[in-house]
């Protein structure tokens, strides 16, 4: 029986979601058991090399190039799964959301207090995707299936959404699980 494909990204994210995956500890064997990662973080695949049961989201989108890739990964998976605050609410990187884009690109370039840009340019290589004027979270772009809350979400919740997802069980979390009082 061939395994089930599960691809990961972290898009405006700090990578604490996919550590938090991490952190199941030695049940990454079982999961491994389970599953067949495709592009992700964990094995370095850049491109998707198949269809997806499953795909975890990390971060939200800031720039043009988090869009594509949110979209690409809703192209290529069946379920998808915003994790962590980043993911479902813009987290940290939201917070530039209540200052103007060119205020903030002035402030980190031109004006901030530790800066020295003795040309006072803006960066404006072709490399460097634009920045969106605010970050969206992932269901703002696409159509997201679960969502696993907290910064970052526990290794248990991961777990227990993950193992349901790939065995087609309900997913259904234990208030232990998702609670943050």
């Amino acid at each position: 029986m061939s395994k089930a494909r599960m691809a990961t990204v972290s898009l405006a994210g700090c990578f604490g979601c996919h550590m938090s995956l991490l952190d199941i500890d030695e049940r990454i064997l079982q999961l491994v058991e389970l599953v067949e990662f495709d592009r992700s973080p964990i094995n370095d695949f850049k491109s998707f090399t198949g269809r997806c049961a499953v795909g975890l989201i990390e971060g939200g989108c800031c720039n043009e190039e988090n869009v594509h890739v949110l979209r690409s990964f809703r192209e290529h998976c069946d379920v998808l799964v915003s994790i962590g605050d980043c993911a479902i609410m813009g987290g940290l990187p939201a917070y530039r959301n209540f200052v103007p884009l060119k205020e903030c690109m002035e402030e980190a370039y031109l004006n901030g207090p530790t800066v020295y840009n003795p040309s006072g340019e803006l960066p404006k290589d072709r490399e460097v995707p634009l920045l969106l004027n605010k970050v969206y979270p992932c269901h703002e772009v696409v159509k997201i299936d679960y969502y696993l809350p907290g910064c970052p979400p526990p290794a248990d919740t991961l777990w227990a959404a993950l193992t349901a997802l790939l065995t087609d069980q309900p997913v259904e979390l234990p208030y232990e699980l998702i609670k943050y009082d």
